[in-house]
């Protein structure tokens, strides 16, 4: 429950929330929009059948600049950013030295520097973390506080945002690229975290409003809270940062072993290089799972999983109802001789063992746009 005696921040489309009727809730020290008056469920249909708009602003954004951004930023992350091509996004995460992941994050190479997008919950100790790393490196880290950050997701996203700029119908998936966007410079990356085609438009401040208000202008397009957001998230098998990965898992356990590109396996020199090679060489002992309960029931995180002598086996991560596919959907981690799809296991939900199985990811197939 939140502290009622801390103030929470708001975002430049806080007023539009509350005046659509939006259900807040405290998130990541803000006040964010939960669903709206459509319902979570509605709300995930439409963003998979036409376009949602997400209010990300929460988010961190940041620039970092200097000849040696990228060796600085190789010293905190196992992907390979050197072969990043102008204009081209890359996922990967932050590491501690066991080789757990401290937050994964979104980096597009520009002509000038690399764009940084971080978690809310995780973003000033994401970016003191990197700023804290720079010594050493002509590289300097520039936050961006005044900048909001909107997710248009959905089918139906492209042909939304080319009717304000056509070349955003000419963007391949994880590319990113200025865009005029009622008449403001935006920069957008053709990407997101539903499983659909779409985009981020990271927007100053100032103009967010109208920019939202526009979108939202276009029947396709509708708002959409985090209650969506995480079930969307959940059918496409993405992470949650603090649930489905933190501190005490690598990116092989998680299932993020492709992040991590040839040359940086060979190399290493990232944080915890030596524990993740081990996991690349030998296998990891335990792994993120699909999991798929037999009945109704949701399964919800922190829920037991049972092998199948039903011992305690590990642990649900994320869980809820698919909207999708009518159906209960969970990940968690198991040990790695059970990872296998397939393989029978139990979920305890309110004192009883229900019956599921380990499955394959996504559960709802990405519709990412491929150039």
């Amino acid at each position: 429950m939140s502290d009622p005696t801390v103030s929470l921040l708001t975002t430049p489309l806080h007023a539009l929330h509350l005046e659509r009727g939006a259900r807040m809730v405290p998130f990541a020290g803000y006040d964010m929009p939960v669903q709206y008056p459509m319902g979570v469920l509605a709300e995930h249909l439409h963003t998979r059948a036409s376009a949602g708009l997400f209010d990300v602003s929460h988010m961190g954004q940041a620039r970092l600049v200097g000849p040696q951004r990228i060796a600085a930023l190789e010293a905190l992350v196992p992907g390979d950013l050197e072969i990043l091509k102008e204009g081209r996004q890359r996922y990967t995460v932050l590491t501690n030295d066991q080789g757990g992941i401290l937050d994964d994050l979104m980096v597009t190479k520009r002509a000038d520097d690399l764009f940084l997008v971080v978690n809310a919950a995780c973003k000033d100790a994401d970016l003191d973390h990197i700023e804290a790393h720079l010594a050493g490196f002509d590289a300097r880290l520039e936050r961006l506080p005044d900048t909001a950050l909107l997710a248009l997701q959905g089918p139906l996203a492209v042909s939304v945002l080319a009717g304000l700029d056509a070349r955003a119908a000419e963007m391949g998936f994880m590319s990113g690229r200025w865009l005029s966007l009622c008449g403001v410079d935006c920069f957008v990356t053709r990407s997101g975290y539903t499983g659909e085609d779409g985009f981020e438009i990271s927007v100053p401040a100032e103009a967010a409003l109208d920019l939202a208000q526009t979108l939202i202008a276009n029947e396709a397009v509708a708002l959409i809270g985090l209650g969506a957001r995480d079930s969307l998230r959940l059918e496409a098998g993405l992470c949650l940062y603090g649930s489905d990965i933190d501190t005490t898992t690598t990116p092989v356990e998680a299932g993020l072993s492709w992040i991590i590109g040839k040359r940086r396996r060979a190399e290493g020199g990232f944080p915890g290089a030596s524990a993740i090679q081990q996991d690349l060489a030998q296998g990891p002992k335990r792994c993120r799972v699909g999991l798929r309960p037999e009945g109704k029931a949701p399964v919800r995180a922190h829920s037991a999983i049972l092998g199948p002598q039903g011992e305690v086996v590990g642990e649900v991560t994320s869980g809820g109802f698919s909207p999708s596919l009518s159906a209960p959907i969970a990940m968690g981690m198991v040990p790695a001789e059970l990872a296998a799809p397939g393989t029978a296991v139990s979920l305890v939900v309110r004192g009883k063992a229900l019956p599921a199985h380990v499955v394959e990811m996504p559960f709802v197939a990405h519709r990412y746009h491929k150039a």
